[in-house]
């Protein structure tokens, strides 16, 4: 009995052995394979992995920012008032200083020799013209002579209202327009060189655009290769169209091709450029005579020739209009460069000589600077105070 108790513990034992060596290889196997990289397996409570599917669209919620409190609204910014309209007495600063010494010696009162050759000094200086000097102080003299006028006051007043009669004269200040159905009207330029035709133009054409005309221009002067360029540029400022041609072109055939299109597409106004030329030159005062015949064939209607003046040039200006009132009928003066200048008498001068009237003035360099000419206002500035 006991002999066989004992191989019964001797057979479990060795069983107890062969079991523990077992595990010890399969411990031994799970480490091989570690070392060498297979993956372990995963433990007995680990989740199981979802099933992997394609990604889809997602569209994320914006996050909302922190409530901030609602700014006051802003104040409203004040528009800037329109540029005020040019006016004489700004901008005639210089024939006005020309006037300083003689106005003083008449607002003292007294009239004597020194007030008469201080006024007369500055009505040539101011290119009144001597005739005109002459004839303006002729009756300024018979009037002290006759008792009508008592001292520097009484004088200072005559003189201005003798130059108003002047300015007066010479007919309407008003720009024609006939304004006829398939016949446009026609304002012709003309002057020398230099004075400011086409920029007299390129205003003209963006004011009377503004009034509600249609209008197009005429690149007359084809002799000035920048002439053409400046009228377009202006044309398109004021939105309007331009008929040009080839430089050294004949200017008549520019005119009359403008005033074709103009009435075959409705424009009611057509203000041509012509070249600059002398006075003096008879061949180019004859090409200026063709224009002007050209222009008015039908369907033109040429109702203004208007001369353009440089009132610096004094009184050249009105040797100028002499000439060009005798070739082409001037029906009025525009009169540039009046701001700045000493020169502003010419328009007295122009006025009794010749009958033309003044109807613009040049008083800056602004598109709104060119304005009707306003005697009263001219007057005014002419022998205000400082």
């Amino acid at each position: 009995m006991i002999a066989i108790d004992f191989g019964v513990y001797i057979v479990v034992a060795i069983v107890v052995i062969a079991l523990g060596a077992a595990a010890g290889s399969v411990a031994l196997t799970r480490t091989r394979r570690r070392r060498r990289g297979a993956a372990p397996t995963a433990p007995p409570d680990a989740p199981p992995r979802p099933p992997l599917q394609a990604p889809t669209e997602t569209t994320t919620a914006p996050v909302e920012a922190p409530h901030a409190p609602t700014p006051a609204p802003a104040a409203p910014v004040a528009e800037a008032p329109p540029a005020a309209p040019p006016s004489y007495r700004s901008r005639l600063g210089g024939v006005r200083g020309l006037f300083s010494g003689a106005l003083s010696s008449m607002r003292a009162g007294r009239i004597d020799q020194d007030t008469w050759d201080s006024l007369e000094e500055a009505l040539i200086r101011a290119d009144v013209g001597v005739s005109t000097t002459t004839a303006l102080l002729d009756e300024l003299r018979s009037k002290v002579e006759t008792k009508q006028i008592h001292g520097g006051d009484d004088l200072l007043e005559a003189l201005g209202n003798s130059i108003r009669e002047l300015l007066h004269t010479g007919g309407s200040r008003e720009l024609h327009f006939d304004g006829r159905t398939g016949s446009p009207d026609v304002w012709l330029f003309v002057g020398v060189n230099g004075v400011g035709k086409t920029t007299t133009i390129g205003k003209l054409a963006r004011r009377q655009t503004t009034a509600g005309h249609s209008v197009l221009l005429a690149a007359g002067d084809t002799f000035r290769a920048a002439a053409a360029d400046q009228l377009a540029m202006w044309a398109e400022r004021a939105g309007t169209e331009i008929v040009r041609g080839a430089e050294g072109g004949d200017p008549s055939a520019i005119v009359f091709d403008a005033v074709q299109r103009a009435a075959a597409r409705g424009n009611d106004l057509v203000l041509a450029d012509t070249a600059g030329r002398l006075h003096t030159k008879v061949n180019l005062v004859e090409e200026l005579k063709k224009i002007r015949r050209v222009a008015d064939r039908d369907p033109g209607n040429v109702t203004e020739v208007l001369l353009v003046l440089d009132a610096t040039t004094g009184q050249n200006g009105l040797a100028q209009a002499r000439e060009f009132a005798d070739a082409v009928d001037v029906t009025g003066i525009v009169l540039t460069k009046l701001d700045g200048t000493a020169k502003g008498g010419i328009v007295i001068s122009v006025q009794r000589e010749l009958f033309v009237p003044v109807k613009l003035v040049g008083l800056g360099e602004g598109p709104d600077d060119l304005v009707d000419f306003d005697p009263d206002a001219f007057v005014d500035a002419l022998l205000a105070p400082d």
